[in-house]
């Protein structure tokens, strides 16, 4: 029985897992553990896991989530550079009290996307992805909601999150009032998934090659 091709290099691997050796404790120490619920830093640590098992579904999951975000992340910072700011999500890039090192890590969401379609492009996508990352952004925004700071919180370190992925609104400073927050939560994932999760799977769904799952059964006779 021959053995599965290799399809992602070694190298490859090596880089991001390096990578994500330095990210890991210095944004312990610079934002805490509740930084790594956002959905970014949680598809990182998914898409590296995901390079190691060459799991189509692992890196089609972090596609479906966090491909339109991320675009949004970099069209935030390209506009700060420009002198201007459409949606505040990348302030925190330009805050000259946070150490530029640790900022410097943070440009992983300009590359993330790109390593996500190259990966894709080797290992297919895998349309289990879909539903699998709506469950866990599901788990994330709950677990947001119930167990970290709400926008407007007053923190002794300023450095740790609050209002993680948007559970409270679009304002850090202030909780959105126009409905209740329960309903807003449930609401906020529903526009995740009718306006980003949804549209990508069926966008990927139709660039890449459809993957197989590695356990689908094969019955020894076939009947026409």
């Amino acid at each position: 029985m021959n053995a599965s091709p290799i399809k992602i290099p070694l190298t490859a691997k090596l880089i991001v897992t390096a990578f994500l050796a330095v990210l890991v404790p210095v944004y312990l120490h610079s934002y805490g553990p509740t930084n790594f619920l956002w959905f970014c830093d949680a598809a990182l640590i998914l898409t590296v896991t995901g390079m190691w098992m060459e799991s189509a579904l692992l890196i089609s999951m972090c596609a479906v989530g966090i491909l339109i975000p991320q675009f949004l992340w970099l069209l935030d910072f390209g506009s700060h550079l420009f002198g201007f700011r459409l949606f505040g999500l990348t302030n925190y890039m330009f805050d000259s009290d946070l150490p530029l090192f640790t900022r410097g890590l943070s440009l992983f969401h300009g590359w993330l996307p790109l390593l996500l379609l190259w990966l894709l492009h080797r290992l297919g996508y895998d349309k289990r992805a879909f539903p699998a990352w709506t469950a866990l952004a599901t788990v994330l925004v709950l677990s947001c909601y119930w167990f970290t700071p709400p926008a407007g919180a007053h923190l002794a370190d300023p450095n740790i999150p609050i209002n993680l992925n948007c559970v409270y609104g679009f304002d850090n400073q202030h909780p959105q009032t126009w409905l209740n927050q329960n309903l807003y939560v449930l609401g906020w994932l529903g526009v995740l998934w009718l306006v980003a999760y949804f549209p990508t799977h069926l966008l990927l769904r139709k660039i890449f090659p459809a993957t197989k799952p590695s356990f689908a059964y094969k019955p020894a006779v076939q009947f026409v």
